[in-house]
């Protein structure tokens, strides 16, 4: 059987993410017992700090039977200039698949082709698959389904954003992006999903993004790497924090979603954050369950 690898979320079709997500489903309601990574390694390479994609991918690969390998970038010889296709070789021969966190997405592109063994991307600058399949099953669980839903994503145009445009190419959901001019999603993404019947729309306006909207979603104005870009960054978004008042236009039942860290008092108000319509917690619970549900699929 051809290997599989996870870059991008228009890797899987409509039903592979409803089969994903039946099985996740399983695993956190405890009705699954199988080990299906018994016997089996996966290496986790990390060039970018991390908590929850180290953690759930570690105690996932752990109750499937398997063991978790952490290797930072610094640790092993990526980090000393050998080249990836070396390192992807190499690692096909030890372990049975490969989970990379890192800058440029290239990188993964290049780690995949030279793979032998299945390979899933656990962050680039690009996009966050694993994130966003999290988010989505935490909508499914929240409001049911994404059938007929709009949702709301408010800030930069970055990987997280990227990764909600490949969704809702393959899902169908209404996206609206609320972006300052100059941090807009990448193009490529933008277009190719457009171009596949996506229904989305970028404006430079928040209120217009999360009137209606039934998922509201935002992440930190700098991510990692970013962090000399903070001030300007700080300025370009002024008006851009998801508080109550923005949560108001937003759909009755409407949820909030933030894939964390968060700063509280800069893309999110404590309020929100913290209160009822707030799910983050469930989202960054269910990187656990969707993850092994994928690592099942994948490497079992």
């Amino acid at each position: 059987m051809a290997k599989r690898d996870f870059l991008a979320v228009t890797d899987l079709t409509r039903d592979d993410i409803l089969r994903l997500f039946d099985l996740a489903g399983r695993m956190k309601a405890g009705a699954y017992r199988e080990t299906p990574l018994a016997g089996k390694s996966l290496a986790m390479i990390f060039a970018k700090s991390s908590t929850r994609t180290r953690v759930s991918f570690e105690v996932g690969t752990y109750q499937l039977g398997g063991h978790a390998l952490f290797l930072s970038s610094r640790d092993i010889q990526l980090g000393r200039g050998e080249p990836i296709a070396d390192t992807a070789r190499v690692l096909s021969r030890y372990v049975s698949g490969i989970m990379i966190r890192t800058f440029d997405h290239a990188e993964v592109e290049e780690l995949a082709r030279q793979a032998t063994i299945p390979v899933i991307n656990g962050l680039t600058d690009l996009s966050h698959p694993c994130q966003v399949l999290a988010d989505l099953f935490t909508v499914r669980e929240g409001l049911g389904t994404w059938e007929g839903k709009r949702v709301a994503w408010v800030g930069d145009g970055n990987n997280m954003a990227n990764s909600w445009i490949e969704a809702a190419q393959v899902l169908g959901f209404e996206l609206r992006l609320a972006c300052p001019e100059g941090y807009e999603p990448n193009r490529r993404i933008f277009d190719r999903a457009k171009q596949g019947g996506a229904c989305i729309e970028v404006t430079e306006i928040p209120e217009e993004a999360v009137e209606g909207a039934h998922v509201v979603n935002t992440d930190v104005w700098a991510s990692m790497g970013q962090e000399g870009e903070a001030q300007a960054r700080q300025n370009a978004f002024r008006g851009y924090t998801v508080d109550a008042e923005l949560m108001k236009l937003a759909a009755p039942g409407a949820i909030f979603l933030h894939c964390l860290p968060a700063h509280r008092g800069e893309e999110v108000a404590t309020e929100v954050i913290e209160g009822p319509q707030s799910r983050v917690w469930d989202e960054a619970e269910n990187r656990l369950h969707v993850q092994k549900a994928l690592l099942a699929t994948l490497l079992g």
